[in-house]
């Protein structure tokens, strides 16, 4: 029974199992014995209790790496050990040498954890945390230990494993045939959010949020949408289907909230989004193994509030990462991040993945960012009381797990300290926003008060180091503790009575770790050493005795430092707990400070910048006048790069009557590397800095509020998905054709140049008209194809642009200057000559050229592409303020007449009468 019953038998089993079956008659229908011997290991080796508990715990976290606490060090075996002997360099060594089997076993010391920790998270792996939970000096055999933390790339809550400029999210997906449940939560903050989107909007919400890790089912074949199997940056970690249950997930949330109903957050209890955050929840609850008190609310995201930006178009403007080294360093969030809080660098980050499109909300942060900037002392006041801030929101969150070191609290204090002034610099504000701000702000005075008079007033890192609370605050623990340095009068009084008893005025006590409290005595008055004296060391000149009275004041003094250890333990962690009951206003007071530091970082920036402030609108127009990139004006030379105007829109809507918008459709021609590419991505990141609530680099700004930015810049390829390069544009085309409104700011540079040439012009000649007709968004269209300056002779709102190029002698300067019309030649030719291509391929290929462009256009210079033709339901809508030519008109007189036969004359009157009827 016991064989067919346990297959995981150890060695203890196997050896019982022998014992017995020795016993049984040889009659027996099995000879148990011979079998057991057969297949019981040839060498059993007992495990020690330790390693049983070892196994005991790998088996119940067989997905993570396991840290096992022994005394000073953190010890893997078996396949962790050499796993982490090659991931953290390691020395790999191994446990029972002698048996026939070692163990393979590798360790690091305790105070290294984190260091380790860290390159283990970085390498994609999770480890569980195995510590002593009992002191080895109570404890009776082995020291009892236990799991007291799993840590995950999602679940990071340690200062030293996290990026303070980033938030580190942990997210969950819930599939569904028609909606998408999505959660996300940062556990060093304590943000939750949830979201229910639609199947096609997933991979835009993941490119914003950018989690660290996902959870996501083990299988649903239910799912309108895959799941993400793919990392793209973060852990994908499987759960499984029972964790996704609506009721589990949804009694798991009320549970943590304390509340009967989830309607107080504005959240609809049987939307999937709460399946996933029940799920993320448990998830949470399962690795921290602790209290999660810091998650205080759950928010409901609304994506209709936010500008929508796809992946593509957050790594074609490189708004945080840049596109070829992926660093933070030379993307728009490192020139914007003025901040000096690692709070409001993060929230500076957020802000930018999701700028608004309420344009009242947007005007709130202009206000506020215009009065700091109209009064230099009060931001620069601001900026140096938040700079001496420490992270009060991780802070917080790490006080509400009962994870805060003693010096963690004491920073927590420090911070609330700087509170009052920074509340009377906020006091009387004009703008709508600061006031608020100033109104949120909670002084947290009760708790700081309560830490004050308890802490040190420079904690150790460590609440085993000892001289955590303050003298004064426990008469007991000040008892205590002067009992455990010693008792000096005690001392100094017992000494004096042996100098008397012994007649050697030279006689002392001292002190070590070895030996205790000792008497010494020169070697000199050898002679007058009383008998009852006890020998302890013999040095050159001295000796060392003790005696039973010394002996026991030593034990009292050391009782009562193990005593005051205890006891200042107890005392901190009745603080933390104490501290703990104020997490809402500590989150609260940590949202103020962010957003106090991120709007006086905006002020400054407009102020060391030149900008100006954004006028925003609902027309669609883009008019900026002398604008500037925003990354290449702050990393090049002062002065250095070239102003330029963004007129974009339909109507003479400027202040500035003589120089209009000119069409909410351009196309921008010029050669390689005049700034073509620098121009158009400007346009998109003026427009998101706007709805951010920054002003702009530019003289003056009117900015028609957008509610997705489409950009189609660069090349790529993705091999891992059998994509080229050209699949990839145009996969990323179609959904801008697909999803584009006409609050939409789209730009695109070089569509089809992935395929031949005439495939390419035919596309990109397609996909403006599609733009200009169908969509009616703004569009910026950067391309080398000359042919497509012919279409604002058909397209009613199109307008040529150029990229200016002086030409003198055999020489060309680029400008860098935006004119209007269309430019006569790319120059692609002598860019080549400038790169240091060899002189016979550009002679032979200027030949080419030639030949070429001669082919494909008429004796006037045109090109040979037929006229566009509109549907019928665009042709016979009317204009009720104005009367336009009818398109027929427009067809028939772009034909040339005497260029047909009578035969083609028949046949494109025929297809104009279709057209008519159609």
């Amino acid at each position: 029974k016991t064989v067919g019953g346990d297959l995981e038998l150890g060695p203890r089993r196997w050896a019982a199992i022998s014992s017995t079956a020795h016993c049984i008659p040889s009659s027996a229908h099995i000879d148990i014995a011979l079998f057991v011997e057969t297949f019981q290991p040839p060498t059993p080796t007992m495990p020690t209790p330790m390693m049983e508990r070892y196994l005991e715990v790998k088996r119940q976290h067989a997905g993570s790496i396991l840290l096992f606490r022994m005394g000073d060090f953190y010890e893997v075996f078996h396949e962790d050990a050499e796993l982490c002997a090659r991931v953290l360099g390691l020395t790999l060594t191994s446990r029972d040498k002698s048996s026939a089997n070692p163990i393979p076993m590798a360790g690091f010391p305790y105070h290294q954890l984190d260091n380790y920790l860290q390159k283990l998270i970085q390498s994609g792996f999770r480890a569980a945390i195995c510590d002593q939970v009992e002191n080895p000096k109570m404890a009776k055999g082995l020291v009892k230990r236990e799991v007291t933390r799993v840590v995950t790339p999602g679940t990071l809550t340690d200062e030293e494993l996290l990026n303070p400029l980033e938030s580190n999210y942990l997210a969950c997906i819930r599939p569904g045939r028609q909606t998408v449940g999505l959660a996300w939560l940062e556990v060093s903050t304590g943000r939750f959010v949830t979201s229910d989107v639609e199947p096609s909007q997933l991979a835009d919400e993941l490119a914003r949020i950018r989690p660290a890790e996902c959870l996501v089912p083990e299988t649903d074949e239910t799912a309108a949408a895959p799941v993400p199997t793919e990392s793209h940056g973060m852990a994908i970690t499987q759960r499984p289907a029972w964790c996704f249950s609506p009721d589990e997930a949804r009694r798991g949330l009320l549970e943590h909230f304390r509340t009967q109903t989830l309607e107080g957050f504005d959240i609809d209890e049987t939307a999937p989004s709460v399946t996933a955050a029940g799920c993320l929840l448990q998830y949470v609850q399962e690795t921290q193994k602790s209290a999660l008190d810091h998650i205080v609310r759950l928010e409901r995201y609304c994506r209709g509030t936010n500008l929508i930006l796809d992946a593509a178009a957050r790594r074609s403007l490189e708004l945080v990462r840049t596109m070829r080294e992926g660093t933070r360093e030379g993307s728009l969030l490192s020139v914007l991040d003025q901040t000096v809080s690692p709070m409001g660098a993060r929230l500076l980050a957020e802000w930018l993945s999701g700028p608004l499109t309420d344009i009242g909300a947007i005007n709130r942060r202009l206000d506020a960012v215009e009065e700091f900037t109209g009064d230099s002392m009060l931001c620069h006041d601001v900026r140096e009381q938040l700079k001496q801030t420490y992270d009060l929101e991780r802070l917080t969150s790490r006080v509400a797990t009962l994870r805060a070191s003693p010096r963690d609290v004491g920073c927590l204090t420090q911070t609330l300290a700087l509170l009052p002034k920074l509340k009377a610099m906020l006091a009387g504000r004009s703008s709508s926003l600061l006031r608020q701000l100033e109104y949120d702000l909670d002084l947290c005075g009760e708790i700081r008060s309560d830490v004050e008079k308890h802490l040190v007033q420079e904690p150790p890192l460590s609440t085993t180091d000892g001289g955590i609370i303050r003298s004064g605050a426990c008469e007991r623990l000040d008892k205590l503790r002067d009992l455990a340095r010693g008792g000096k009068e005690w001392i100094a009084r017992y000494q004096s009575q042996q100098i008397e008893r012994t007649g050697i005025p030279s006689l002392k006590i001292g002190f070590n770790r070895v030996f205790g409290y000792y008497l010494e005595v020169t070697a000199a008055h050898r002679d007058k050493i009383p008998d009852d004296y006890i020998r302890k060391q013999t040095l050159k000149n001295q000796e060392r005795f003790i005696t039973p009275e010394l002996k026991e004041h030593e034990e009292k003094v050391l009782r009562a430092e193990e005593q005051a250890n205890m006891l200042e333990q107890e005392l901190f962690q009745g603080l933390r707990e104490r501290v703990t009951r104020h997490v809402s206003p500590l989150r609260a007071s940590a949202e103020v400070l962010a957003q106090t530091d991120v709007l006086a970082a905006l002020a400054h920036l407009a102020t060391s910048g030149g900008y100006c402030r954004p006028e925003l609108t609902r027309e669609s127009l883009l008019d900026i006048r002398e604008s500037r990139h925003p990354v290449l004006d702050r990393l090049q030379p002062s002065g250095d790069f070239i102003p330029n105007d963004i007129r974009l829109g339909e109507a003479a809507q400027s202040r500035a009557e003589k120089d209009p918008p000119t069409g909410r459709v351009q196309i921008i021609t010029g050669p390689n590397m005049s700034g073509k590419s620098t121009y158009i991505r400007q346009a998109a990141l003026l427009t998101l800095m706007a709805q951010i609530g920054s002003f702009v680099p530019a003289s003056e700004a009117r900015v028609g509020v957008a509610d997705r930015i489409f950009a189609r810049v660069g090349a790529s390829d993705e091999l891992s998905r059998g994509q080229s390069t050209f699949m990839v544009e145009m996969t990323e085309t179609a959904r801008i054709l697909n999803a584009a409104t006409a609050r939409s700011l789209v730009i695109l540079d070089e569509i089809g140049r992935g395929t031949s040439t005439y495939d390419g012009i035919s596309l990109a000649w397609a996909i403006t008209e599609f733009l200009h007709d169908e969509i009616r968004c703004r569009t910026l269209f950067a391309t080398h194809y000359h042919e497509l300056t012919e279409l604002p002779a058909t397209l009613r709102h199109a307008a040529n642009w150029n990229v200016a190029v002086r030409e003198q002698d055999d020489t060309i300067t680029f400008l860098h200057r935006i004119v209007e019309g269309a430019a006569s030649r790319s120059y692609g030719i002598h860019v080549a000559e400038l790169a240091g291509v060899p002189p016979d391929v550009i002679r032979r290929a200027a030949v080419i050229l030639d030949a070429l462009e001669a082919d494909h256009v008429d004796e006037r210079g045109r090109s040979h592409v037929p006229p566009r033709t509109t549907r019928t339901a665009r042709r016979q809508q009317l204009s009720l303020f104005e009367s336009g030519e009818h398109p027929v008109l427009s067809e028939i007189r772009g034909l040339d007449i005497n260029d047909m036969t009578p035969l083609g004359a028949l046949q494109e009157l025929s297809r104009i009468r279709d057209a008519l009827n159609s």
